[in-house]
């Protein structure tokens, strides 16, 4: 038969009390045990002495003579100073899973393609600004693009007057 050292709920509904019990390994959580070498209760301060209470002399007992204690009960034991327990570490506890590296990825790559778009958008308007300083400016040429302008600028003069005429017509008849 293989002992453990465990805990055994008591207590009412979200008011746990529990007894440190020894019992047969196979035994339901909350059924028969060999002795009760303990209580805890959860619900007193962390620093309150009465939280866990030991028998020590039982405790030490169980233990030589082949108990194995549960993780919880192992922490109470190790803070007792009873039974010392091997920090656990855990690697890949806190490395994100499958999903978030994927969005990860793809925030990189997009991130990615976004200064590369930015770096090409500064080459261009660089490239357009050095070929704007570089073409030389026509002085001379001034005169008849003036009046290259001013003879645009006259037909479509004439085009807005004869439409002004054509769309008071058109809202007499919509109004009659």
């Amino acid at each position: 038969m293989s002992v453990s050292l465990r805990l055994s709920r008591g207590g009412s509904k979200k008011r746990p009390y529990y007894k440190i019990v020894v019992a047969n390994s196979r035994a339901p959580r909350d059924g028969k045990y060999l002795e009760q070498i303990g209580t805890y209760n959860p619900l007193l301060a962390k620093d309150d002495e009465n939280r866990v209470r030991l028998v020590e002399d039982r405790v030490r007992y169980w233990l030589g003579v082949g108990g194995q204690p549960t993780d919880r009960v192992a922490r109470m034991l190790d803070k007792a100073g009873i039974k010392e327990r091997a920090a656990t570490v855990n690697p890949s506890k806190g490395e994100p899973g499958k999903k978030a590296k994927d969005r990860a990825e793809d925030k990189a790559a997009k991130l990615v393609e976004a200064e590369e778009a930015k770096k090409a958008a500064e080459v261009e308007a660089a490239e357009a600004a050095a070929a704007a300083a570089a073409a030389p400016a026509p002085a001379v040429e001034e005169a008849p693009a003036e009046e290259a302008l001013a003879a645009a600028e006259a037909p479509a003069a004439e085009g807005a007057a004869e439409e002004a005429p054509a769309a008071e017509a058109s809202e007499e008849q919509a109004q009659g």
